[in-house]
């Protein structure tokens, strides 16, 4: 295990920069792009070079990756948490199945699911994001890249993860898990197994997408069926391994 991580450290895309060095620019690169009241139509054509540069990193670096899956979760869950035990079994066992494991890269449930698959001698990977207040990739990732671009990071997630299994979280997570459902429901992706892991914890929004969104006709049954709900560590490899054995639609996910 490499030296403990700087928390004083922040990352700027692919720079890391530690020990009392700050930014220059408090903002962050999706805030310059994003934020309508700074637009310079110059400056935005120079960065679609920078966008197409990190697509060919991400692209370059996860290339030879081999199957893996995606795990979500909140950065804040504790170390003593029963999810963060969770997250590092779920690592673990996904490891030793031969997957490998990609997260956020942040600290929280992200870290204990890089840990379990690191301790496991497995591939653990994170996708980190440039922002103001993240503290970087934490020490249990073992191939990281680091992010300007949202878009860019999610499109690593979805092509490179074969399914995803999302432990309790907040605005992120739920960003990232109904991202995935509208790619499983539009067909974008095919056969891409999502696993809930907590029971208590999902279970309101369970029961709120079937009475009221259901009810109100705005999703359908199957589109429950997409995700599975369990405590069970085991369970939600299986449904990981199940989609190992049914081949890929190249009209879906290899397009």
């Amino acid at each position: 295990m490499s030296a403990p991580l700087d928390p004083a450290q922040h990352a700027e895309g692919p720079l890391v920069q530690r020990r009392g060095r700050t930014r220059t620019d408090a903002s962050t690169t999706d805030q310059r792009l994003l934020d309508q009241g700074r637009l310079d139509p110059h400056t935005d054509l120079w960065r679609v070079m920078r966008i197409q540069a990190e697509f060919v990193e991400g692209f370059g670096a996860l290339a030879e990756l081999g199957e893996a899956i995606g795990v979500f979760g909140s950065a804040r869950t504790p170390v003593d948490a029963p999810a963060y035990a969770q997250g590092v079994a779920l690592g673990r066992r996904l490891a030793e199945e031969g997957f490998a494991v990609i997260t956020g890269g942040g600290p929280g449930a992200m870290e204990a699911a890089n840990r379990g698959a690191s301790e496991a001698g497995g591939v653990s990977v994170g996708l980190g994001i440039e922002l103001p207040f993240e503290a970087g990739l934490n020490d249990w990732v073992d191939l990281g890249i680091n992010f300007r671009y949202f878009f860019a990071r999610k499109t690593m997630f979805v092509k490179y993860a074969r399914g995803f299994v999302v432990l309790p979280g907040g605005l992120g997570t739920l960003d990232e898990l109904f991202e995935a459902l509208t790619l499983v429901q539009t067909r974008k992706v095919t056969r891409f197994p999502i696993v809930l892991l907590g029971t208590a914890y999902w279970g309101g929004l369970l029961d709120w997408l079937r009475a009221t969104a259901l009810a109100a006709g705005t999703i359908s049954a199957a589109d429950l069926d997409m995700m599975v709900v369990t405590d069970d560590v085991e369970e939600a490899v299986a449904a990981m391994l199940a989609s190992r054995d049914v081949p890929r639609d190249r009209s879906g996910r290899d397009a």
